[in-house]
C-alpha cells in the first residue's frame, strides 16, 4: 500500500480527532455564499517522504501529476508570475486583467541578487551550488519578501526550501505556513518531489528524501465528511513515477518529462468546495 496514503490518513485522523476548532474566532476565509469557513487544526505537522523508496502520490483520489508538474515549472522554470504562462486555471481567481498575480511565487524566484560569484536568481544559486558546493548547509530559497507582500495576490503558502546532501543523496525540507490538507496537500507533496527528483538528477545525485513542515494544517468545515469518506476508500501500491533520463539541464524539463506508470487509484471527488 501507498506510505503516502498511511501519512495523509493518520495526519487528517488526528486533525479531525485531536485538532482545535476556530469556532468562536474571527476568520479571515469564507465560503462562496459568505459564510465563515471555519477549520480543525493542528499545529506544526511534519512528514517525511523517502523518494528511493516510493514516490508519494495518493491512491485514495487522483492527484494530477502532470498539472502539477506544469504549475512548479511554471514558478520554478519560467519564474512566471503570470497565468497566460501556465496551462491551467487554479490561478485565475487571484490574478489582475493582465493575468499578474503581483510580486508573488516565481517573480521571486526570479529576482537576482549578487553573490561574490556573481549575479544570480534563487534558481540558478541552487543549481551553481548543487554543482560547486554540494555540501554547503546554505542552499535555499524562500519566496517570503516582506518588502513584496503588498504587491502579492496571495502570500506564498509553500515558501521556502532548504535542500541539503547527505553522501549521494539529494534530501530537501519544503516549509509551509499554512495548508488546505483536502483540497492541496498531495498536490504540494508531488511538486516538490518532483523538484527533489529533477534538481538531484541535473546535478548528479540521487533523490532522498523530501521533509514537508506545515505549521498550520488544517481541514475546512464543509471539507470534513468528505475526508471522513476519503479516508474509508480501498488504499494501492504507489505510483512509479521516474524522469525522462536524456535530460541534464533543468531549464529542459517539461512536464511530458515526468513519466507515470502503474498508478492505480480511487474515483476523483468533484466539485469540492473552496474557501477564499
Amino acid at each position: 500500500m501507498s506510505k503516502a496514503d498511511q501519512i495523509f490518513v493518520n495526519m487528517c485522523r488526528n486533525i479531525l480527532d485531536n485538532g482545535f476548532s476556530s469556532e468562536g474566532q474571527v476568520i479571515r476565509a469564507v465560503w462562496e455564499d459568505g459564510s465563515p469557513a471555519h477549520t480543525i487544526k493542528q499545529f506544526c505537522v511534519v512528514n517525511r517522504y523517502d523518494l528511493q523508496e516510493e514516490f508519494p502520490a495518493l491512491t485514495l483520489r487522483p492527484t494530477a501529476i502532470k498539472s502539477a508538474t506544469d504549475e512548479l515549472l511554471w514558478i520554478w522554470q519560467k519564474k512566471s508570475n503570470n497565468i497566460n504562462e501556465l496551462n491551467s486555471h487554479i490561478w485565475d481567481a487571484w490574478a489582475d486583467e493582465s493575468g499578474s498575480i503581483g510580486k508573488a511565487y516565481g517573480y521571486q524566484l526570479g529576482v537576482k541578487h549578487q553573490y561574490k560569484e556573481g549575479l544570480f536568481d534563487q534558481v540558478d544559486r541552487v543549481l551553481f551550488d548543487l554543482k560547486h558546493n554540494p555540501y554547503s548547509r546554505r542552499i535555499m530559497t524562500n519566496l517570503y519578501n516582506f518588502e513584496d507582500l503588498h504587491e502579492m495576490a496571495l502570500y506564498p503558502c509553500a515558501y521556502s526550501m532548504t535542500f541539503n546532501v547527505t553522501g549521494n543523496k539529494l534530501n530537501a525540507i519544503l516549509n509551509q505556513r499554512s495548508q488546505d490538507i483536502l483540497v492541496a496537500n498531495n498536490w504540494n507533496v508531488v511538486q516538490y518531489s518532483i523538484l527533489v527528483m529533477m534538481m538531484a538528477q541535473v546535478s548528479g545525485f540521487e533523490p532522498g528524501e523530501l521533509v514537508h513542515v506545515i505549521a498550520d494544517a488544517h481541514i475546512y468545515d464543509r471539507h470534513v465528511p468528505i475526508v471522513e469518506e476519503m479516508l474509508t476508500r480501498p488504499q494501492y501500491p504507489a505510483p512509479t513515477v521516474r524522469l525522462n533520463p536524456d535530460i541534464k539541464n533543468f531549464y529542459d524539463f517539461k512536464p511530458e518529462d515526468v513519466i507515470v506508470e502503474n498508478y492505480e487509484k480511487n474515483p476523483q471527488i468533484k466539485n469540492i468546495p473552496v474557501a477564499v
